[in-house]
């Protein structure tokens, strides 16, 4: 048979303020019962008020108040002056950005036009050019710049074109052969 012991109980945190706070109304209980024996409470302990006064310093501290307070009134005015300029700036910029992208727009459709009248007056005179005699065109021909021949020469169909180049001379009509055939000796090739 196995004999218990038995331990002792472990007295908790809880029980000893407890009994703190039972020792302490005791003792208050004690100091006051004998004057609630004889109809004397004690008074309570009149309670400073703090004065409506002001104090010495408050004038410097007031107008260090007032100062600070006059500061901050004129940054903030100074901010709302800035923030009406950049608002005003912002729409002066988004104006200024319409009218550059209506004046682009305007640009590319004069430069489409004007390149569109480029290629037609090209083409009408390159039409022209192969529909003179071959000798007459070749004497054209032969006082143009040799690009400019080159060009008009390169557009034409071959059978004109060799017609009016067979009327240059010789040493002319090489050099047009020879712009036309390096026109695209760089291009790639792949």
């Amino acid at each position: 048979m196995k004999i218990r012991t038995v331990q002792p109980r472990k007295t908790g945190t809880i029980t000893v303020i407890v009994g703190l706070f039972l020792a302490s109304g005791l003792i208050r209980a004690v100091e006051i019962a004998p004057a609630l024996a004889e109809g004397i409470v004690p008074e309570p302990a009149p309670v400073e008020m703090a004065s409506a006064e002001p104090v010495q310093d408050s004038p410097a501290l007031l107008q260090a108040l007032q100062d600070r307070e006059a500061q901050i009134a004129e940054r903030e005015a100074y901010i709302d002056r800035r923030m009406q300029t950049l608002a005003v700036a912002e729409q002066r910029i988004k104006e200024q950005m319409a009218a550059l992208q209506e004046a682009e727009a305007k640009l590319a459709a004069t430069l489409t036009l004007a390149d569109n009248a480029t290629e037609e007056d090209v083409a009408r005179l390159t039409e022209v050019y192969q529909r003179m005699k071959p000798a007459d065109a070749a004497g054209i021909f032969s006082t143009m710049d040799i690009q400019f021949a080159a060009g008009f020469l390169a557009r034409m169909r071959p059978e004109n074109a060799a017609a009016i180049m067979a009327n240059l001379p010789a040493d002319r009509a090489y050099s047009i052969s020879v712009v036309i055939a390096g026109r695209n000796a760089n291009a790639p090739r792949e």
